[in-house]
């Protein structure tokens, strides 16, 4: 190891090279700085959206606690979906109720008797919609006036009616189609 020690001839080893290929390295260096470049832009463009966001999403909650938000939030949603199963029990409850209620009507006005002046007599057919009810019929005389009832299942009668009858239980039937 003559005239220096090995640290130096390896530093001046170095030296060399590095002196030779300086515009090479300074080349990679340039393009890893312009990497990095496009890379803290691309990083600052995201932030500033996600600051976007949040500030939007923080608009006027001052102060306020994200998780007691959420909180609020979640039981307000569970509140919601109680409120909607209540109101689907009340639907299908509703939806029975008004199969069994009266939906259609017939009625037709006669005169019983041709010594009373007008149609003071009537036929009146009410059913639900399985066409389920009763058919009501009201003889007005000058003395006396009588009602009867006759029950309706599945749009027919056990009982005999009259034409009066009938024309009001098909008026009954043809609202029941519709």
């Amino acid at each position: 190891m003559k005239g220096g020690t090995r640290t130096d001839m390896d530093l001046s080893q170095y030296t060399l090279f590095i002196t030779a290929n300086l515009p090479y390295i300074l080349a990679v260096l340039t393009i890893l700085i312009f990497i990095a470049l496009i890379i803290f832009i691309s990083v600052s463009i995201k932030m500033s959206r996600l600051n976007k966001r949040y500030r939007k999403m923080m608009f006027g909650m001052e102060n306020a606690n994200i998780e007691s938000l959420l909180l609020k939030h979640i039981e307000e949603v569970r509140q919601a979906v109680t409120k909607v199963k209540n109101l689907d029990e009340k639907c299908r409850h509703l939806d029975v109720v008004t199969t069994t209620a009266i939906q259609n009507l017939g009625i037709v006005r006669f005169n019983a008797f041709e010594d009373t002046g007008s149609d003071l007599s009537f036929a009146l057919a009410l059913l639900d919609q399985n066409k389920n009810g009763v058919v009501l019929s009201s003889i007005y005389g000058r003395n006396e006036s009588r009602v009867y009832a006759k029950p309706i299942l599945d749009g027919q009668s056990t009982y005999h009616l009259t034409a009066e009858e009938k024309a009001a239980l098909s008026k009954s039937l043809e609202k029941n189609h519709k």
